[in-house]
């Protein structure tokens, strides 16, 4: 390939690679999905070609159970082609995200999806169209629909707010034309927003990227945490108009897609999507409203450990109890997050060995890759992690949530067949939190020294801020806004931005200085373009600190129950699956019981501090 020379762009004082200089070694295996790009492209003409049989099936669905069943498995064996397409190119994508060759394979994967979406839009509403009796008749005689039962439950479920075959395609057809604000916001948030470079505690120039910002947020240098934070928003504040635009294009079509189909709200809506009853979402924001309290209590003890005046936004990550930074490389976060998981079993050992070992995981930060991590991959494939792994004691966390998500997905995926095996938004950060509830428990087990003990309290403190408290917020934020776009409000930045600052104010307290630019904190939050999806966080972490709680206390049926979970996929309603771990998220008692446990690490930490 050549030499290079300069072709790194310095980010901390440290080298960020050009994806092709990143060792193979730290990269993912995308070939363990198709083999080489030549084999994708012979994939997508394949299934280009196959979409045409749609039109076989269409106006004849109620012939017989035979054609009824030849139907669904061609849909099925489609969506498998497609999803493979669209996860290999969205991945290769992700590894560098201003490369447009792959931009392209993703767009173009994308844009078959929505082309099958137009031609099989026809399915649902014929089978709603055939008389009960006769679809249950064609159930009992061909007995190869039995692999669709579930399938039948969620349709038949969704016949007030399924239309006419005309209607249906209509609307598949919209798809692809009101994806943009979406699209927009990936674009400007991955690859073309660029930040401003800082000094770091030892006055040397760093460059903010999405990766490095949280961890100069944990800075003990003041200076260098407040620089920061101006910094990054500054940046969102001068596309705030822009930003309030393409947020208010995604709640317009969110509202747009629910009242065609006949709900009373767009959070109807994707609700009903994963089974969820709205009270769900109501007993969520209700049960932490109640628990604030504890909230304004946590705020007065930062405030005071960090000996600070006016405690302020910037002020929120930075450990409480000074430590002494240790950099964690890889292969120290892969023994710990081992041993915190010993309690789920030597199998789950034995997978997450096999995940660490052999490339699954896109472990550190080069440019131009997606920030953040997520957990992905394609049916019949091992599951995918991407990270952007940076060494703090958070970036272990971050491996061992996503890895619990890689693993949900194993499961489900051997105990279950590619139409059931996708289970739903809610129950995915169950597995996720759960392992890092396990992770901060044994790591405060195994903790002897005091302030090391106070600053993994700390971090477990934190956990309850970041995930229950501020995804509750966000939650909140949510509902209020799509709410205000219902009632004819023009959702400007002005707008959005004093909504979101009412919201810290109330959320944190008197003890807290809300600073005027995390009021454009609405403008960088990529979930907000998958609308009410970040309530989930919050009820995934409750039902997680229970779950891991009775698991610790030695409680047998729960972890019977939690692989039971883990292997349902969509087999059974979210809430139903949850109750086989002995969780019952259809009442707020989770929320309370998570919360009592952040009120006794609150009373712990008075005393450490």
């Amino acid at each position: 390939m050549g030499d290079r020379i300069n072709t790194s762009k310095a980010v901390g004082g440290i080298s960020l690679k050009k994806r092709d200089e990143v060792p193979v070694c730290d990269t993912w295996n995308l070939g363990d999905i198709l083999p080489s790009e030549t084999a994708w492209e012979e994939l997508f003409k394949e299934t280009e070609q196959a979409l045409s049989g749609y039109k076989t099936y269409e106006g004849h669905l109620a012939d017989s159970g035979e054609t009824l069943y030849s139907c669904l498995k061609f849909d099925e064996e489609v969506s498998f082609k497609i999803e493979t397409l669209f996860v290999y190119g969205k991945q290769k994508s992700d590894e560098d995200t201003g490369n447009a060759k792959y931009q392209g394979f993703a767009a173009r994967a994308r844009a078959l999806s929505y082309q099958a979406g137009e031609l099989s839009s026809f399915l649902i509403p014929e089978i709603l169209a055939i008389p009960g009796e006769t679809l249950e008749q064609f159930r009992k005689n061909e007995t190869r629909l039995e692999r669709y039962d579930r399938t039948f439950e969620i349709i038949l479920k969704k016949k007030a707010h399924t239309l006419s075959a005309s209607m249906e395609e209509l609307l598949a057809k919209s798809m692809e034309a009101t994806s943009g604000a979406s699209d927009i916001f990936n674009m400007f948030n991955n690859a073309d927003v660029k930040f401003p470079e800082i000094s770091d505690e030892n006055n040397k120039p760093v460059t903010i990227t999405h990766g490095n910002y949280i961890a100069l947020m944990e800075k003990q240098d003041r200076r260098v945490r407040k620089a920061a934070f101006e910094a990054l928003y500054g940046v969102y504040r001068q596309f705030g108009n822009t930003l309030a635009s393409t947020f208010s294009a995604n709640v317009k079509k969110a509202a747009f897609y629910a009242q065609a189909r006949n709900y009373s709200s767009a959070r109807a809506h994707f609700l009903s999507e994963n089974e969820i009853p709205e009270e769900v979402y109501d007993n969520l924001i209700k049960a932490v409203h109640e628990g604030i309290s504890y909230l304004h209590q946590y705020v007065s003890i930062r405030k005071q450990a960090l000996g600070v005046e006016d405690l302020h936004m910037y002020d929120l990550y930075v450990p409480m109890v000074p430590v002494e930074e240790k950099k964690i490389s890889f292969e120290e976060a892969k023994s710990m997050v081992l041993e915190g998981l010993k309690p789920l079993g030597e199998e789950y050992a034995s997978l997450l060995k096999e995940g660490f070992e052999n490339r699954w995981i896109d472990v550190y930060e080069n440019q131009g890759k997606r920030s953040g991590a997520y957990s992905w991959g394609v049916y019949g494939v091992h599951p995918y992690v991407l990270l952007n792994f940076n060494g703090t004691l958070d970036s272990v966390f971050t491996l061992a949530h996503e890895m619990g998500h890689a693993l949900h997905s194993w499961y489900s995926d051997k105990n279950q067949t590619y139409v059931d095996a996708g289970y739903k938004i809610f129950v995915a950060e169950v597995a996720s939190t759960c392992n890092e509830a396990l992770l901060i428990r044994h790591l405060l087990n195994v903790c002897k020294d005091k302030q090391e003990r106070a600053y993994l309290v700390n971090h477990f403190m934190d956990s309850f801020r970041g995930t229950l408290y501020r995804q509750a917020m966000f939650a909140e934020f949510e509902a209020r806004t799509h709410q205000m776009n219902m009632e004819g409000q023009i959702l400007t930045s002005d707008l959005l931005c004093q909504t979101y600052h009412e919201l810290n104010e109330f959320y944190f307290g008197p003890d807290m200085t809300v600073d005027p630019e995390i009021d454009y904190e609405w403008s960088r939050i990529p979930h907000f373009y998958t609308p009410f999806y970040v309530y989930q966080y919050a009820t995934g972490f409750s039902a997680a600190v229970a779950i891991s709680s009775k698991i610790l206390a030695g409680d047998e049926n729960v972890l019977k129950g939690y692989f039971k979970f883990l292997s349902g996929g969509n087999s059974m309603s979210p809430i139903d699956l949850l109750k086989l771990c002995g969780v019952d998220m259809s009442t707020a008692d989770p929320v309370k019981e998570s919360l009592l446990v952040f009120a006794g690490l609150l009373e712990e930490m008075k005393g450490l501090i």
